[in-house]
């Protein structure tokens, strides 16, 4: 590996060790055993550094969590059993999930982030109402984007948080497949 390549993996060793926020160029440059001026050289900024190690973490799980279908023989069925899976990636890579909502702290003070980060949701937003609709991405409804795509989302975020803050009391699978029939039966009545 080259330089760059050695401080992307010591970038995301930090990630894993220390979190975003915590992470210093010295840290960074110790991890990948290059001197702190090739932060500077090859990314500019340790933030663009640790940015660009996130989203590589974020589009590695993204790519492995795409399947939607479950064990089970129903549609709600296998819609919780995603929802195990995610909800174990959660602890598994806690570390992941914890520089991520440090990221988005942080990006509130970085307008650049911030709009890495909207991008990046409008994304996702496509992406998950086309796999749970079963289409292609260019095929999906601008109205399921915004409703499906976006309710999802704020669930996954949602759960994240409550994943990483009271583990013990975080929903499971079948208690979100359950939650979203009780809501939609609410809504009807």
């Amino acid at each position: 590996m080259g330089n760059r390549e050695d401080l992307l993996a010591g970038a995301r060793r930090c990630l894993e060790e220390k979190g975003y926020l915590r992470t210093t160029v010295r840290d960074i440059a110790s991890a990948a055993q290059v001197s702190m001026a090739a932060i500077g050289y090859h990314f500019g900024s340790r933030e663009v550094l640790l940015n660009q190690a996130l989203f590589a973490a974020l589009d590695e799980w993204a790519a492995g969590s795409g399947r939607l279908a479950g064990q089970g023989d129903t549609a709600e069925e296998r819609y919780a059993d995603t929802w195990d899976r995610k909800i174990q990636d959660f602890a598994d890579m806690r570390w992941l999930w914890t520089a991520n909502v440090e990221a988005f702290v942080h990006a509130q003070s970085s307008p650049e982030l911030l709009a890495i980060l909207a991008e990046g949701q409008r994304r996702s937003r496509r992406m998950v109402a086309a796999q749970l609709r079963g289409v292609p991405e260019d095929a999906v409804a601008e109205e399921d984007v915004r409703a499906v795509g976006s309710l999802h989302i704020a669930l996954l975020s949602g759960v994240m948080v409550q994943c990483l803050t009271d583990p013990e009391s975080a929903p499971n699978g079948r208690e979100i497949a359950q939650g979203l029939r009780s809501m939609v039966e609410l809504l009807e009545s």
